[in-house]
């Protein structure tokens, strides 16, 4: 379906492949893999549109084939005034119009041979597709999707999270041989999340898909593509058994790879010895001796185990301020109320103390955002929000809050750094190397921009966080490192999150959207409302559990701890052995 060979390719500023290859057979579901900034995005454009990219080595994707795509960065357009049922059905309309008029045309046309074959060739397209059926078809999707009622709706009514799915169905239906989605999940609330599950594993086509989402990665898939330094690793099986292979790998390779670089430490050590003594010594036995050495230096060197694959690199975010205030009331929200078409949310109440953590959460398009850019302005008489409180925001919506037309060091010296050196010194706990802070923000991936909003987050000083989806599009030492950041903050934070692991390991209690009111809920009750509604309780603890220990094995092994990396491996092999199963 798709061959990649020796594949290399570079920005101006970045090295992104070298000499990558790796294969997607026909009804594999194939996740690619990554940390932030990667490549994996550039990797599908370049798979989507090869002639606009200037690269070496090979790519061979069947051109007799028929590709669906999704992309991560895929918007509502608010002016779409069709129905979700002909938004999906759009495809087998317009064919069935185009036959409609070929077989009008016949009936007054004198060129009937051409008319027949074209007539021919519609036919042919809209069996491809399944047109026979299409209308079970889009009804059996959007059933399976949960989306059954929304099918008369106007598309521009959706939340962003149901445009996705739907989006998802209408490329699924054209029965793609190909079908390529970048991060599907992203903005997906649980239930969402859930039925994206069941659309993935219930198609029968092929599929590559860029994705962060563990949940995912350890229900959908049946090989693994992993793109890191540069370098791809393939492999055909679960996520769950590659990790822990990989793991596996990193701790013998890095294990074996540090007593070769202090083997050829202790060499060069000798031989500057020796050269010294040479230079003031020119006995013959001199000489030879240090020739052995450069020669023993050389097999040293040319055998040297390389470094594991995977290098930990994960940003150091630091929330830190010193404008903390004692305890006290910082956000009083009373008889709120807001509509669009319809209302959404109506005589709201709540309050929050201003070292409170408190997760906002709700089904798609109920609210939350809306409820949280006025929290911002603070531009309602519903909402007070304390004098001495200073809040910053990020936004879903990156746009928002970074001018994407400036590069990376016009960003940070307009944000109020004073010079070159400190916007430097400040984004390389990010990250950002020197070279990379002069490309634009628009040439970043969506996790890169995401680290890059927190790092302008984490420089205002600010006393109170409004953060709208931050795991979004992050890798899992970014998120891990996100988690810590919102730990140590001693300031109030309200976060809209989807992201079951970063509510329930950061903050205190949850607010809920139901039924267009807020109301207060206990970790404890969030948790069981989780389980008995989402997510299976096993599986959720177990990759809790799992989670962590894949993290002290990594951190164990950034300070070169083996036998502790070695233990934790067995204890994460048992609960591996445990997932498989449920």
């Amino acid at each position: 379906m798709i061959i990649v060979d020796n594949l290399s390719y570079s920005y101006p500023q970045k090295d992104l492949y070298n000499k990558i290859s790796f294969t997607l057979e026909e009804g594999q579901h194939c996740a690619f893999i990554g940390s932030s900034g990667s490549g994996k995005s550039t990797l599908i454009d370049i798979i989507m549109d090869a002639d606009n990219y200037m690269f070496n080595g090979g790519l061979e994707i069947d051109t007799r084939r028929k590709i669906g795509y999704v992309s991560q960065f895929s918007k509502l357009n608010q002016e779409t005034k069709v129905t979700v049922y002909d938004f999906i059905a759009e495809e087998f309309i317009k064919l069935q119009g185009e036959i409609t008029a070929v077989c009008n045309d016949m009936e007054t046309s004198i060129e009937i041979d051409q008319l027949l074959e074209q007539y021919q060739q519609l036919l042919d397209a809209f069996d491809a597709i399944g047109g026979d059926n299409y209308e079970s078809n889009i009804n059996s999707k959007l059933n399976l999707a949960g989306l059954k009622k929304q099918k008369d709706l106007i598309v521009s009514e959706l939340s962003g999270g149901e445009f996705k799915l739907i989006q998802v169905i209408k490329e699924m239906l054209i029965s793609p041989d190909l079908m390529i989605m970048d991060e599907p999940d992203v903005f997906l609330d649980f239930e969402n999340l859930n039925s994206l599950r069941k659309l993935i594993n219930a198609h029968k086509g092929t599929l590559f898909i860029v994705t962060h989402n563990r949940y995912l990665l350890d229900h959908c898939f049946n090989k693994i593509v992993h793109l890191e330094n540069m370098e791809v690793r393939e492999f055909d099986g679960r996520y769950i058994e590659y990790n822990f292979s990989l793991l596996q790998t990193k701790i013998e390779l890095q294990e074996l790879a540090i007593a070769d670089d202090l083997e050829i430490a202790r060499n060069e050590a000798l031989i500057d010895r020796l050269r010294d003594i040479s230079s003031y010594n020119a006995e013959a036995a001199r000489g030879k001796s240090l020739n052995a050495r450069v020669k023993i230096q050389e097999r040293l060197l040319k055998n040297r185990i390389n470094a594991p694959f995977v290098d930990i690199k994960q940003p150091k975010i630091d929330f830190e301020s010193n404008n903390y205030i004692e305890e006290t009331i910082a956000l009083k929200v009373n008889n709120y109320c807001v509509s669009f078409e319809e209302t959404l949310l109506e005589n709201v109440e709540f309050e929050m103390k201003s070292t409170d953590k408190v997760a906002l959460i709700g089904l798609n398009g109920t609210g939350k955002t809306t409820l949280m850019k006025d929290v911002f302005l603070n531009n309602s008489e519903s909402i007070k929000v304390h004098p001495e409180i200073t809040m910053t925001y990020l936004s879903q919506i990156q746009g928002e809050t970074l001018d994407e037309t400036n590069t990376i060091m016009e960003e940070f010296l307009e944000s109020g750094f004073n010079t070159y050196n400190e916007v430097e010194v400040y984004l390389s706990n990010y990250s950002f190397d020197k070279e990379g802070i002069y490309q634009t923000i628009n040439s970043l991936s969506g996790g890169e921009k995401n680290i890059l909003q927190l790092a302008k987050v984490a420089c205002t000083n600010a006393n109170f966080l409004l953060l709208d989806e931050p795991t979004s599009h992050l890798d899992t030492y970014s998120q891990i490192a996100l988690e810590k950041a919102v730990e140590g903050y001693k300031g109030g934070i309200l976060m809209i999150s989807h992201d079951y692991y970063s509510i329930v390991n950061s903050m205190d209690y949850v607010l809920i959207i139901e039924n267009k009111k807020i109301r207060r809920m206990s970790m404890r009750k969030f948790r069981k409302m989780i389980y008995s509604s989402h997510f299976d309780i096993d599986y959720l603890q177990l990759e809790e559990k799992k989670k962590k220990v894949e993290t002290q094995i990594a951190f164990a092994l950034k300070d070169n701890k083996f036998e502790v990396a070695k233990k934790l491996a067995t204890e994460l092999e048992e609960l591996i052995g445990k997932l498989i199963f449920l």
